[in-house]
């Protein structure tokens, strides 16, 4: 799926990182240029969402909580530009068979899998659902990192990972915990290696 105002929207925050920050994008070429694809990012502020899918050249979908599509016109705004709902707090089967058929689709989704922002910067525990994603999808998984402050001016860095091999998890028929676990250290290995 692609649409004038999503690349309208991504121009805009081009335009608004490029002008505020100093941003760093690395390792786009980790993204596979087609088929299902599963952006897994770590969570320190607001803006990592468009900064994800900002400065790549395929359309990023995204889980967003279900209380944004209450307020009319933000709905009807965030539902154009390929956004879906998801409930906190429990286990959404609606939200996960839309993000499992978008995947099986050759859509690009991005996921924070902490589920909400680190108020320390540490990232912490993974919830099970981008396991669920991953095993039951043929999709590349894209481990991801964000780091800096998002203060003006100062330098963040976006990293895309190289996919991830999780082809003895299937076979082992894996837990969605364990995958989630590997995924969460191939998070943690980008955020190592590109400290700021």
């Amino acid at each position: 799926m692609s649409n004038s105002l999503y690349r309208f929207g991504q121009l805009l925050c081009r335009c608004f990182f490029r002008l505020f920050f100093r941003v760093q994008i690395l390792g786009k070429e980790n993204i596979p240029a087609s088929g299902g694809v599963l952006l897994c990012c770590n969570h320190i502020h607001n803006f990592d969402p468009p900064l994800l899918g900002a400065f790549i050249k395929r359309q990023t979908r995204y889980m967003a909580k279900a209380e944004l599509f209450e307020v009319p016109i933000l709905k009807t705004l965030i539902t154009k530009v390929g956004a879906f709902p998801i409930r906190r707090g429990m286990s959404d089967r609606q939200a996960l068979r839309t993000g499992l058929k978008l995947l099986k689709d050759g859509e690009v989704i991005g996921i924070f899998p902490e589920g909400t922002r680190s108020k320390t910067g540490e990232l912490g525990e993974g919830l099970a659902g981008v396991g669920f994603f991953a095993l039951r999808s043929d999709a590349a998984v894209v481990p991801c990192a964000i780091t800096g402050s998002y203060k003006p001016f100062s330098t963040v860095k976006l990293i895309y990972g190289k996919p991830l091999d999780l082809t003895s998890f299937k076979e082992s028929r894996a837990s969605a915990e364990e995958v989630t676990k590997k995924i969460m250290a191939g998070i943690q290995n980008l955020l190592n290696e590109y400290k700021n």
